[in-house]
């Protein structure tokens, strides 16, 4: 079978290498063409259009890059047309996604979509957009089946990606040597992979550094950039950085920073404590908060539905109000071993590991029985 796959960002270029490769095992002879990410080229199959340069968060930033946006939509669709794909497989990224879905279902391409818009934080009348256009549904999050349901959509819950990604993780036990670290325990700094949020949170993040000498601070570097991109950042003090070893860097960690994101969940799930935090500009983050539903903004949180980490917002994104928390973590072992005890009940929640295996096999089976 073809199949045109389509993720907009670093998270959904993870998931989507991980299903392709579950579907290479469930259609030997599958032929892959995708907009995605340097994971998914791993994978084989064509490439059209990096997620990099299509990345934008935010109503402010979507707006100033309409036309870009326009431009790889317009792409993405001529390119479809020509590969006449038997399955068009969206990986989140709903802004982008669910326009091509419109137009993929008009031209009778069979639209699968895993890992589904999170249209239960706003706007949750999309949800009859959907019905319409996605012809079947794959959720990763254990209360989206009851969302959707209310809503009269039966979708599948096929588990979280996440724990393939981090069950298929093999420890180097050289990491620490290779990369020159000290003996110092290490705090992980997770900044984000889109350039306007590590612009706004990465300086927070190093300030913050500043205020724990006796701990070595270790930043984990977006794919789409290069060391000299985050060196603008660190005019005096340079700080380690890493680039594709954030799951080697969560293993030896005490502690994480995280920008809110994907990056949540599996600091969680490698059980490292952590503090959320996330900045956007204001008048995003305005329009945002009149009108998302959800208490959290966490996955963490999220799945839990309570507070479990620290979410700083905004204004409450600055070094004071991260050092407080990280001391909190680092230092009062009470609150750590409660975060700790949260994570394995998260864990717990989640389930077992085989979410891509089950999403290829239910995706290849559908087009067997229609073609």
């Amino acid at each position: 079978m073809k199949y045109y796959l389509i993720a907009g960002e670093a998270s959904g270029d993870l998931h989507g290498a991980n299903l392709m490769k579950a579907i290479k095992k469930a259609d030997g002879d599958a032929q892959f063409r995708f907009l995605g990410g340097d994971l998914m080229i791993a994978q084989g199959g064509e490439l059209v259009k990096h997620y990099s340069d299509m990345a934008f968060m935010g109503f402010v930033e979507v707006v100033l890059n309409l036309r870009t946006i326009m431009k790889n939509m317009r792409q993405a669709k001529e390119d479809m047309l020509r590969f006449k794909p038997d399955a068009l497989v969206l990986i989140d990224f709903p802004g982008f996604n669910l326009r091509i879905a419109e137009f993929a279902k008009q031209h009778g391409i069979k639209v699968f979509y895993y890992i589904s818009p999170k249209v239960w934080a706003w706007n949750q009348k999309r949800v009859l957009k959907i019905k319409k256009v996605v012809d079947h549904l794959y959720c990763i999050l254990p209360f989206e089946v009851d969302f959707y349901r209310s809503w009269g959509m039966e979708v599948n819950y096929v588990g979280n990606p996440l724990l393939d990604a981090i069950a298929d993780f093999h420890p180097d036990d050289q990491f620490r040597q290779k990369q020159q670290l000290d003996e110092r325990p290490v705090v992980a700094l997770l900044p984000g992979s889109r350039k306007q949020e590590i612009t706004k949170i990465l300086p927070d993040m190093i300030q913050t550094a500043a205020r724990f000498p006796e701990y070595q601070f270790v930043i984990a570097g977006a794919p789409n950039f290069d060391a000299s991109f985050y060196d603008t950042f660190m005019p005096g003090k340079k700080y380690p950085l890493v680039f594709n070893n954030t799951y080697n860097l969560l293993n030896i960690a005490e502690a994480a920073v995280v920008a809110s994101g994907t990056a949540t969940l599996e600091t969680a799930l490698f059980h490292v404590p952590e503090v959320v935090v996330y900045k956007g500009s204001a008048i995003s983050i305005a329009i945002a908060r009149m009108v998302i539903k959800i208490r959290f903004i966490s996955l963490v949180n999220l799945i839990m539905d309570r507070g479990v980490v620290k979410e700083l917002i905004q204004q409450d994104c600055n070094p004071d109000k991260i050092s407080d928390e990280l001391n909190l973590i680092l230092k009062d072992s009470n609150y750590r071993n409660e975060m700790l005890e949260n994570y394995r009940s998260l864990s717990v929640k989640m389930g077992e590991p085989g979410a891509s295996s089950r999403t290829a096999e239910m995706i290849v089976r559908q087009l067997t029985m229609d073609s």
